[in-house]
């Protein structure tokens, strides 16, 4: 009898130490999901950064006080996982979050930005957000112009998957909250790169 392998999977406690010992160096573009360490795409295309930019400043401009958003920082989801999604919509907070990361219950709406990850921000990464409660997530494919929105978390995955084209324009949860947000929403097509010339750069 041959025994399959089995992972090491890590907690956030490990994940800290290592870095605290010089296993992980600060600045190494790693994350923590669902117990694995995983190493972000390097060096990011300028198509995937530019939706990044795209996207923080789109909602930057419209919620101005009303959210905190950050990019590509960590969130605490469980103690196996420590995301840092491309795009974080957050309640505010009175510290900006100094003495602790924010956590599934800050979060109004998560947002990856894809190119070459698409697979693993709609399939793994879906999975650790649903797990955790998350009601509102965003996959922005910058490749194909399209975005693939997930609702209605279950510890299974999202029962909800939609994929709407760059000319659609869709509302997120949080919105519905805010009176000043209640009617506005989000053209697809002002958080896409602007169309490439040719192939568009890879990476991210």
């Amino acid at each position: 009898m041959i025994a399959h392998p089995t992972l090491r999977l890590w907690t956030r406690d490990d994940y800290y130490r290592m870095a605290q010992t010089g296993i992980l160096h600060p600045d190494e573009p790693v994350e923590l999901i669902a117990g694995q360490i995983i190493r972000k795409m390097s060096p990011q295309g300028s198509y995937h950064a530019s939706g990044i930019r795209r996207t923080h400043r789109w909602f930057a401009e419209a919620l101005q006080s009303v959210a905190l958003i950050q990019t590509q920082l960590p969130i605490q989801l469980r103690d196996d996982s420590e995301p840092e999604p491309d795009v974080a919509i957050l309640k505010p907070d009175l510290r900006d979050y100094s003495d602790r990361h924010p956590t599934a219950a800050d979060v109004l709406l998560l947002i990856e930005v894809a190119d070459s990850t698409l697979a693993y921000d709609c399939g793994t990464k879906a999975r650790v957000y649903a797990q955790t409660g998350i009601a509102d997530y965003w996959v922005l494919d910058v490749a194909r112009r399209q975005l693939h929105l997930f609702r209605d978390p279950t510890p299974e995955g999202y029962r909800y998957h939609q994929i709407f084209p760059a000319d659609a324009t869709v509302q997120p949860l949080c919105f519905r909250e805010w009176p000043t947000m209640s009617q506005r929403t989000v053209a697809i097509a002002s958080l896409l790169p602007y169309p490439p010339v040719g192939n568009p750069p890879q990476g991210g």
